[in-house]
């Protein structure tokens, strides 16, 4: 793995309706390797990934309006989209999306490191959905997050508060089970 470019400037900023053709790209993106096994159409992919991506963005919208939609830039250019909720007990990873092009820089370990300062800061879980053959899952449990259970095509998962971590008096039902009882 390389490291995230030293003299490239990384930064966060929401997503706006001007951004939707790059963020449809870095989606479409992410869904690449699976599409070569759909016999459709190079058009009927397309389509289909069009419909995908509306109805994922339509959801996210409406079930995480308190979200903090940001577009990942590098020296000013999107290179993908993190989207957090940021709750009371739970920090929720809704979607992080690089493009291929800048994968396996440390990019993502950046972003998902200032993440877990900022939870840790505020005592909060971090937790995120993982599609089963995706390479992230390996970064997740390098960074403490625990393989909680299947949701259908994903693998909840779930980074412990610190002070569950270090205090295990602060909360006698382990983290695990914290999130069963009151996953989102």
């Amino acid at each position: 793995m390389t490291t995230a470019r030293p003299s490239a400037i990384y930064s966060l900023r929401p997503i706006k309706d001007a951004d939707m053709p790059i963020l449809r790209e870095i989606y479409y993106a992410s869904r690449a390797d699976e599409m070569r096994f759909f016999p459709f159409s190079d058009e009927e992919k397309q389509q289909f990934l069009a419909m995908q991506f509306d109805a994922q963005h339509q959801h996210y919208q409406t079930y995480f309006q308190q979200a903090q939609f940001s577009c990942v830039l590098q020296n000013d250019v999107v290179i993908g989209r993190l989207y957090v909720f940021r709750g009371q007990e739970d920090m929720r990873i809704v979607d992080i999306n690089l493009l291929p092009n800048y994968c396996n820089q440390g990019i993502g370990s950046m972003l998902l490191n200032q993440l877990l300062a900022e939870a840790d800061d505020r005592q909060l879980r971090v937790s995120a959905h993982v599609e089963y053959n995706n390479p992230a899952r390996r970064l997740y449990a390098r960074l403490g997050f625990i393989e909680v259970e299947e949701r259908g095509a994903y693998i909840f998962v779930v980074r412990p508060a610190a002070s569950e971590k270090t205090n295990p008096e602060v909360n006698r039902t382990s983290p695990v089970e914290a999130f069963k009882e009151s996953a989102i």
